[in-house]
C-alpha cells in the first residue's frame, strides 16, 4: 500500500504530494497526519496523508512513512475537500489551507509536545476484599479510613493523599490507581430552560427550514433577542442529532453569550478562539473529533470545526469585519461557511443589526431570505440619539467631553446609573511634536507617528511594534517644549479623573486586557456595578449587555468617519449604532450623545434616527457612482518589497501583465503607493481591480503568483474581495 502526503514544507515549489511506503503495522487513514523523512539527508517532516493507493508506477525506490503523529487527529473528506476550496479561491499553498485549519497545538513540529492533561485516581479492586480488610487489626487507621472513604465515593483523586498508607495498599491490592483525561475548560452550573420567545423571535424560528441549504438573513435591532433565536433554532437542531457552529466576531468580548449557551447546552459546548492557552484549545478540538460536543462557538477560524452532521451554521454580528482573514490565506469566514452550508445541505444565518451593504442587497434581490426583527426584547425602547457640535463646544469649553456629557454622566451616576464612553483610539495622545522646531515622533520602520502611551511613558508604532521611552527633550532642538496632540483613551481616563474624582471608573482597550482573563474581569466587575463608568475603543461597541447601562457617550464619532477608505460611512454607523445599543437595554430609558467636529453628516444623522435603511440606500447611491461593492467586485494586488526601487519596478511589470491579460471591462487602478506604504522597512505598491464578470481572473493571478515563486527581492500579496483598501 502506498500514501500520497502533502509535506509540512511552506514553499509553493513543491506544492505537491509525495508518494511513501506504508508500513504493514502502520493502521493509516485518508487525512492523518504523518511524519515522513524527506530530501537527500531524509530529516523527518509532518505531513497529512491525501491519500491511499494500491497502484504505483513510477521507477524510483519509495521511503517509508515513519508513524502516525496523532492517531485521533484526522483531516475527514470534507475538510480535505475544503482545504482545496480554500486554496483556489485564496491562492495560498494547499499545506497552508490545511495548516489554517487547525489548532496551533497540533501544527506544533515537536513529536515531544503534549497537550493531554491527566488526573490520577485511586479506586478499590474489590469491595468484598475491601470489607474483609476493614475487620484485620493489624491494618493501620490511616490505611482503613482511606478505604471507608473509597467504599463511599468509589474514587478519589491521588493529590492530596498522604502516601504511606496508599503505599502499603497498592502493595495489598486492596486499591488500584489509574488515569483519566481531564479537559480544562467544563461547563459548570445547573442548566437554564429555554425562555419564551416574543411573537416576532417566533417567527424568526418559523421562518428557518433546517435540511434545506439557504442564507437567511436576521436583520435585527439591538436588544431585539437575536440570541435567544439562535439557541431555539440549535435545541432545534440537537433534536435532530445533528451539530451547530457559532461564529462571533471576537469571543473574548462576547463572553455573555459564551455563558448563555453554557447555561442551556452545558457540556455539549466547545469554544475555540485564541485566546485560549494551547492546552485549552487541544482539549476543545479533541472534544470534537471525539464527537462528544455539539456545539461549537468561537470566532473565525472555528468554521474549520471538524463537526460532523452540521445541522445550521450561525454567523453573529455577520458586519464585523474580523470574519476576513488580514493574512495568508486571506479567507472570508462567510465564503467557507457557505461551502460547509452546501455540503451539509444545511441552513446559514446571518445576524445583525447593522447588516454588510453587500448582504442587504442581497436579501432585496431575493439571494437571501429577509428575516426581520424590529422590536426589542420586553418594554426596552431604543435609545434617544443627540449629536454635539463640538466646534462651538470648544469655542467656551475647553475640555473634549462636552458640557452636556458630563451633565449626563453626573445625573446617571447620581441615579446610581451606569455609563458607557466610546473612544475608538488608545493610548495617550497621537501625536508629540515640538512647538519650537516641529519635529514630530515618527517610527524609523513605517510611514506612521508614534503614539505616546503614559502609563507606560513609551512612545510605540501600532504597526511594527517600535518603541521608545519619552523624554521631555525635544531630540532636534533640545529644547523642553513638546507638544501632546490627539486624544486617546489614556487622556480620556485621564480627563474624567480630573472631571469627576469620585466616579469609579474601569478602561478597557489593547493596553489594559493583555493578561489572559482580564476581558472577563473588566466585564465582571461593570456587570457586578464596581465601576459606574466603562470607557474604551470599539471592544466595548458589542456583545455586551448590562440592564443598568442608561447612557453612552462617543467621544469623537469622526475618527472612522474620517478614514480614507470607502466602507468608512457604512462601518462608521455599525459601530456607532452597536455601541448606542448597549444603552437602555432594560426597563430604564437609553440615552446616547455623540460628540462630533462634523455633525452634518448624512451617516450620523441616521444613527441619530437609528435609520439603517437610509444608510443603506445613501451608501448603495456612493457605490453605485464609484463602482464598488456590491455593485463590483474587487481584488487587490500589492508588490512589497525592501527596496523602494525594486517594488516600484515590479508592480508595473504586474500591471502590463494585468493590462494584457484581463478584460477590457476590467477597471485597472494604479499602480500607486498603498495606504500604509511602508511597514517595517517593506515599500508596499497597490493595483485595485474592479470588475462584475472576469473569467480569466483567477487563472491570471495563479499565474502571477507562479511568476514571483522565485523573486527573493520582492513578493505579491493578492487579497481576493478584500474589506478595506
Amino acid at each position: 500500500m502506498y500514501a500520497k502526503v502533502l509535506i509540512e514544507y511552506n514553499n509553493k515549489n513543491i506544492d505537491k504530494t509525495f508518494t511513501y511506503k506504508i508500513p504493514e503495522n502502520l493502521k493509516l487513514q485518508k487525512g492523518m497526519k504523518v511524519v515522513v523523512p524527506f530530501g537527500k539527508n531524509s530529516h523527518t517532516i509532518n505531513g497529512f496523508v491525501t491519500d491511499i493507493t494500491d497502484n504505483y508506477e513510477e521507477d524510483y525506490d519509495l521511503k517509508e512513512i515513519i508513524s502516525i503523529t496523532d492517531e485521533e487527529l484526522v483531516l475527514n473528506s470534507e475538510l480535505l475537500e475544503l482545504g482545496n476550496y480554500l486554496k483556489d479561491i485564496t491562492l495560498c499553498s494547499t499545506i497552508t489551507a490545511y495548516q489554517t485549519m487547525l489548532p496551533s497545538s497540533f501544527k506544533v513540529k515537536d513529536k515531544k509536545a503534549n497537550y493531554n492533561k491527566y488526573v490520577n485516581y485511586i479506586e478499590l479492586v474489590d469491595e468484598s476484599q475491601a470489607q474483609k480488610f476493614l475487620e484485620n487489626p493489624t491494618k493501620t487507621p490511616a490505611q482503613k479510613r482511606l478505604v471507608q472513604t473509597l467504599l463511599i465515593q468509589k474514587r478519589i483523586p491521588k493529590t492530596g493523599l498522604s502516601l504511606s498508607p496508599l503505599r502499603h495498599l497498592l502493595e495489598d491490592n486492596i486499591v488500584r490507581e489509574y488515569q483519566e483525561q481531564k479537559y480544562r475548560l467544563t461547563a459548570a452550573g445547573p442548566r437554564e430552560m429555554p425562555k419564551t420567545l416574543t411573537p416576532l423571535q417566533q417567527q424568526a424560528v418559523n421562518a428557518i427550514k433546517l435540511n434545506e441549504e439557504q442564507t437567511y438573513l436576521l436583520y435585527g435591532v439591538t436588544a431585539s433577542g437575536k440570541t435567544e433565536v439562535y439557541m431555539h433554532l440549535i435545541e432545534k437542531v440537537l433534536q435532530n442529532h445533528q451539530t451547530a457552529i457559532l461564529l462571533v466576531p471576537e469571543i473574548t468580548l462576547t463572553t455573555q453569550i459564551v455563558d448563555r449557551f453554557y447555561k442551556r447546552f452545558s457540556s455539549q459546548v466547545a469554544i475555540l478562539h485564541s485566546g485560549l492557552s494551547e492546552g485549552e484549545k487541544y482539549d476543545e478540538y479533541l472534544k470534537i473529533l471525539r464527537g462528544e460536543v455539539s456545539i461549537v462557538i468561537g470566532a473565525r477560524s472555528a468554521i474549520f470545526a471538524p463537526l460532523k452532521n452540521i445541522g445550521i451554521i450561525i454567523i453573529d454580528e455577520e458586519h464585523s469585519l474580523s470574519y476576513k482573514q488580514e493574512t495568508t490565506p486571506r479567507y472570508h469566514a462567510l465564503d467557507i461557511a457557505k461551502f460547509r452550508s452546501h455540503h451539509h445541505h444545511a441552513p446559514l444565518l446571518l445576524g445583525s443589526a447593522t447588516p454588510t451593504l453587500e448582504s442587504m442587497a442581497r436579501a432585496e434581490k431575493g439571494v437571501y431570505k429577509l428575516i426581520p426583527l424590529t422590536k426589542r426584547i420586553g418594554n426596552a425602547t431604543l435609545p434617544t440619539v443627540t449629536i454635539v457640535d463640538m466646534r462651538k463646544e470648544l469655542k467656551t469649553n475647553k475640555s473634549f467631553i462636552s458640557r452636556l456629557l458630563l451633565s449626563k454622566i453626573k445625573t446617571a451616576i447620581a441615579k446610581q446609573e451606569q455609563i458607557i464612553l466610546l473612544l475608538n483610539r488608545r493610548g495617550h495622545s497621537t501625536t508629540i511634536s515640538c512647538q519650537k522646531c516641529g519635529y514630530v515622533y515618527k517610527c524609523p520602520h513605517c510611514d506612521i507617528t508614534l503614539t505616546y502611551h503614559k502609563t507606560s511613558n513609551v512612545l510605540r508604532c501600532h504597526y511594527c511594534g517600535y518603541s521608545i521611552y519619552k523624554s521631555d527633550i525635544c531630540p532636534e532642538c533640545h529644547e523642553n517644549s513638546l507638544n501632546f496632540l490627539g486624544t486617546g483613551t489614556e487622556k480620556l481616563e485621564e480627563e474624567l479623573t480630573r472631571l469627576l474624582p469620585n466616579a469609579r471608573l474601569v478602561r478597557m482597550d489593547t493596553d489594559t486586557t493583555q493578561n489572559k482573563g482580564a476581558h472577563q474581569k473588566i466585564i465582571d466587575s461593570f456587570a457586578n456595578h464596581e465601576y459606574d463608568i466603562l470607557l474604551g475603543t470599539q471592544m466595548i461597541s458589542k456583545g455586551l449587555d448590562f440592564p443598568n447601562v442608561t447612557l453612552v457617550g462617543v467621544i469623537n464619532a469622526d475618527t472612522t468617519l474620517n478614514l480614507p477608505d470607502f466602507r468608512s460611512g457604512e462601518t462608521t454607523f455599525a459601530l456607532l449604532n452597536q455601541v448606542a445599543g448597549r444603552a437602555g437595554r432594560s426597563t430604564k430609558k437609553g440615552e446616547v450623545i455623540i460628540q462630533s467636529y462634523n455633525p452634518d453628516n448624512y451617516t450620523l444623522k441616521c444613527v441619530a434616527k437609528n435609520n439603517y435603511l437610509a444608510n443603506y440606500r445613501y451608501e448603495m447611491h456612493n457605490r453605485k457612482l464609484l463602482s464598488y461593492p456590491p455593485y463590483y467586485y474587487l481584488t487587490s494586488v500589492k508588490v512589497a518589497s525592501k527596496s523602494y526601487e525594486v517594488a516600484s519596478q515590479e508592480i508595473s511589470k504586474v500591471k502590463n501583465y494585468l493590462d494584457h491579460h484581463l478584460a477590457k471591462s476590467t477597471i485597472i487602478l494604479g499602480p500607486a503607493p498603498a495606504a500604509n506604504f511602508r511597514i517595517n522597512n517593506i515599500y508596499r505598491f497597490q493595483i485595485i481591480l474592479k470588475y462584475k464578470q472576469e473569467p480569466a481572473l483567477l487563472k491570471t493571478l495563479k499565474e502571477l503568483d507562479e511568476l514571483f515563486t522565485l523573486n527573493n527581492q520582492a513578493y505579491l500579496e493578492i487579497d481576493i474581495n478584500p474589506l478595506t483598501l
